[in-house]
């Protein structure tokens, strides 16, 4: 299987690569947040699964959103370095984070494993699908995220991403998140 880590009692930990994307809209009331009904966990998370072989992180994050929800949307970059002039190698889109989660078995593997998170942010090019999604899917505002079931964690990140957003007001999310990092917010996926 490769890529697994070795544990303490010397057990493999399989570790699959998957990507998610945080995909907002910007409306005149305000922010949302475009989110799938999982059809195995029965809460809302943000669009994403598992990195085929062919792909890179970033395909596999605007693949997943265009089958989950029918959006089209273009990825946000986060803030980074440029690369020096002369520098060859294709580059691929970087995610905003990288995060570890256990799950228990899959489609994919039929053990308890870890998904390798990669965690993109991306801004709709229009609010209704333009496909059929495979998944239930919904916009929504920060006021709406306490009522609905997520996962903690989930909720947490979008609620700072909006809060963020509808601080700043309508526009481009490329724009305003150059702004994020340095931004003060609720505690970083470090401390949460």
């Amino acid at each position: 299987m490769g890529g697994g880590s070795v544990r303490h009692d010397e057990a493999v930990t399989v570790k699959h690569a998957t990507s998610s994307v945080l995909v907002f809209s910007s409306r005149p009331d305000g922010w949302r947040v475009g989110l799938i009904q999982h059809p195995r966990f029965g809460r809302m998370m943000p669009p994403g699964g598992h990195v085929e072989a062919d792909e890179s992180q970033a395909e596999a994050a605007l693949r997943e959103v265009a089958e989950e929800s029918g959006l089209a949307v273009r990825l946000v970059d986060p803030p980074a370095p440029e690369l020096p002039g002369g520098f060859r190698p294709a580059v691929v889109a970087p995610p905003w984070w990288i995060v570890e989660h256990p799950v228990p078995a899959d489609n994919h593997l039929g053990e308890p494993h870890v998904h390798i998170d990669h965690l993109y942010m991306a801004q709709a090019r229009g609010t209704e699908p333009v496909t059929e999604p495979a998944h239930p899917f919904g916009w929504y505002a920060a006021d709406d995220l306490p009522g609905l079931v997520m996962f903690d964690d989930a909720r947490i990140l979008i609620s700072a991403v909006l809060a963020h957003l509808d601080r700043a007001g309508p526009g481009d999310a490329a724009t305003i998140m150059r702004q994020y990092q340095a931004s003060p917010h609720q505690a970083s996926p470090h401390q949460a």
